[in-house]
């Protein structure tokens, strides 16, 4: 839950401090996910800035009217790796309380923007846990040019010994002893259907839920263009932004989806399973 102006991508060529004068349109793109959802119904988890649920705390409330799941994506998008400790403690708070004020429920669940915590930052899980968070899904296992801990298991881990806290990367494939990102974002929207389908199915036979991930700006066709970014950038981020809802709301029918605290449960009791176990 963020908007065009805010993505990785454009963080060297926008300044945060224009933000407010920019054409914000996440709240229309956000009504038409929750009308494609209302029709499928299915209910998703909602990772939203806390810049966001500042200036649109009516829309999040609807999401969580709607059933949805409201969890944090931090304040204003900046990347783990970029903070301290002190930092990021701050931020998860002013988040918080943002996302708590905005939707009335409390907030569980955490998704460092653009999978920005790995292996430089092995504080990160320690705050999360000592702020009370059930779950972060926050790690990318692939080796990927601006974030990825390729080192991380593929699936649900306790990443602090002795706390409840739960990871939940981004689902990954295996194909020729590769693992292949696979979670969703840009990979879905420029690759084939068929691969995404094909992990997904992949995952599930081994037992797994998939973690697939998308952001409301990557339906909307009509976003303005940053002409001043470099070429990399602007290829990955508006390519095939039509593509996007046809390809969800494939997606979305062709398997089952849920709220993450809704499977919480289940995970968290297979894990201490296995910790008992060992």
């Amino acid at each position: 839950m963020e908007d065009w102006f805010q993505v990785g991508a454009f963080e060297a060529t926008i300044d945060k401090g224009d933000w407010n004068r920019l054409d914000y349109r996440v709240e229309a793109n956000v009504e038409h996910i929750l009308a494609s959802f209302d029709a499928a119904g299915v209910k998703a988890t909602f990772f939203t800035l806390g810049w966001v649920a500042e200036k649109s705390p009516a829309m999040l409330r609807r999401i969580v009217d709607a059933g949805h799941e409201l969890a944090s994506h931090g304040y204003d998008h900046a990347r783990v790796f970029h903070m301290d400790a002190a930092d990021f403690a701050a931020d998860l708070a002013r988040a918080k309380g943002l996302l708590e004020d905005a939707g009335g429920v409390a907030i569980s669940g955490y998704r460092a923007p653009s999978f920005s915590i790995d292996k430089k930052t092995p504080w990160a899980h320690h705050i999360l846990a000592e702020a009370g968070y059930a779950y972060s899904s926050s790690v990318a296992p692939v080796v990927h040019d601006h974030y990825g801990w390729p080192d991380s298991p593929r699936f649900a881990w306790c990443p602090v010994p002795g706390a409840p806290l739960i990871e939940l990367p981004v689902t990954t494939a295996r194909l020729a002893g590769r693992t292949l990102a696979a979670g969703g974002g840009g990979f879905f929207r420029l690759l084939p259907y068929a691969f995404s389908r094909w992990a997904v199915a992949q995952v599930n036979a081994l037992g797994e839920p998939a973690m697939i991930y998308f952001h409301p700006w990557e339906i909307d066709v009509d976003q303005p263009r940053v002409t001043a970014a470099p070429i990399k950038s602007r290829l990955r981020h508006y390519s095939r932004l039509a593509a996007m809802l046809p390809k969800l709301e494939r997606l979305i029918a062709d398997f089952r989806w849920g709220r993450i605290d809704a499977i919480l449960p289940d995970i968290a009791a297979r894990l201490a399973a296995e910790r008992a176990a060992a």
